[in-house]
């Protein structure tokens, strides 16, 4: 605890986060749960009621579901929300972060600015082309799978596969661009994506592996290497995303390569009484020997239990196993674990004959990983094998008759 945080040692503390998605929401509420009683300001950049992310790719896009607002009384917690607040600086030397209507002083500050999709070059300002990671961007999306649009997705990623999804239950035409000879380049190996490809042509979607864009024009797409132009009534980006960090420049505040808030093994930034949960920060794992950034929901939900947990005087250290799902083309596809970190590789099931399979990631034996598509029970029991560090015995768990708990070495 810093010298300043200890002048300011009793509930008196006032926690400001900047962030009001999964991860802000859940440090507040954390702090509450956990007993902290000082004042809590939550200050998120949109206008809208703090929501959930994962139903944007699907339910809200086809109008299964007209939002998702966390069920959160901020009232009754005891929270000073402040939406459409965007802020634009940090002085951890002054204490205050800076917005739009003034300086923000605080004790301990949480960033949990999230992350923000990478715009395709040159796109800018051009009529039809969107991207998905607000409320408003599915607003804006959703008249157009309506109106069963000719649709282009650039980027065979997971936020990819989802929107193809959703389009061809919309009944639109969909064609897939992706750069990369395969989908999901930046997630999976080559043998393990190969079977997933064919779930586009499955779906009724057209893959082109190997492509970019060359430009975007009212209507059309233009491919660089083949020339072929590919009619679009809109273009869906989702080439990744990255940390949102802009508005750091200057604090002090260690950033990683990776424009990633660099934080210790409990969450705390390089400044004092600073801290960084979610999309927006990497931290170091003991598991896995090297330093992760994860981009996904239970990392939101978890990360803000070991923050307040910090600010109220504890110091757990944060290393939890990975874990994240998709929902494409009518499989239930779910991950846990760090799958760089294995030498050998085992399936469970063929894809080429079995409907639901798994891909395991041993090193030297021990489970550090597994992909498990329409097994369900695999990730359950893979996950806390992984979280144990347990060992298998590769002739068993490669058997998809013998539950994971029962393949242990």
């Amino acid at each position: 605890m810093s010298e300043h945080t200890q002048e300011q040692a009793g509930d008196g503390r006032r926690v400001v986060v900047v962030g009001a998605g999964m991860a802000g929401v859940q440090t507040a509420v954390a702090l509450r749960e956990q007993g902290f009683t000082g004042p809590v300001t939550l200050i998120g950049a949109e206008p809208h009621q703090p929501y959930d992310r994962p139903p944007l790719s699907k339910a809200i896009l086809l109008g299964t579901a007209e939002g998702s607002a966390f069920d959160i009384d901020f009232d009754a917690l005891g929270v000073d929300l402040r939406l459409g607040c965007e802020v634009t600086g940090v002085r951890p030397g002054a204490h205050e972060v800076d917005t739009a209507a003034g300086p923000v002083p605080y004790d301990v500050l949480v960033l949990a600015t999230g992350a923000e999709p990478v715009a395709l070059p040159g796109t800018a300002g051009v009529p039809g082309v969107h991207l998905l990671r607000t409320l408003d961007d599915a607003a804006r999306l959703r008249p157009v799978l309506a109106r069963q649009h000719d649709i282009v997705v650039v980027g065979a990623g997971w936020i990819g596969a989802e929107f193809a999804t959703a389009a061809r239950e919309a009944g639109c035409a969909v064609t897939v661009v992706e750069a990369a000879d395969r989908p999901l380049a930046g997630s999976l190996p080559a043998e393990v994506a190969a079977p997933m490809a064919r779930w586009y042509a499955e779906a009724g979607a057209e893959l082109l592996t190997g492509e970019q864009v060359a430009a975007v024009e009212p209507g059309t797409v233009v491919l660089a290497g083949s020339g072929r132009r590919i009619a679009a009534g809109a273009v869906v980006v989702g080439i990744g995303a990255r940390p949102a960090t802009a508005a750091l420049a200057g604090s002090g505040i260690e950033l990683g390569p990776d424009g990633a808030i660099v934080a210790d093994r409990h969450l705390r930034t390089s400044a004092p009484d600073v801290y960084a949960v979610g999309d927006c920060a990497s931290y170091p794992s003991g598991r896995y020997g090297t330093r992760l950034l994860v981009h996904h929901w239970d990392n939101a939900l978890q990360g803000p239990r070991t923050v307040a947990a910090g600010i109220l005087g504890a110091a757990p250290v944060y290393d939890p196993v990975p874990y994240f799902w998709s929902e494409q083309f009518g499989r239930f596809v779910q991950y846990a674990g760090h799958h760089p970190a294995g030498d050998t590789l085992l399936w469970r099931g063929a894809p080429a004959v079995d409907a639901q399979w798994s891909v395991l990631w041993l090193r030297e034996g021990v489970l550090v990983a597994l992909l498990a598509v329409d097994r369900p029970r695999d990730l359950a029991q893979g996950r806390r094998l992984v979280a144990s560090g347990a060992r298998l015995d590769p002739a068993l768990a490669a058997d998809p008759s013998v539950p994971l708990k029962a393949a242990t070495a």
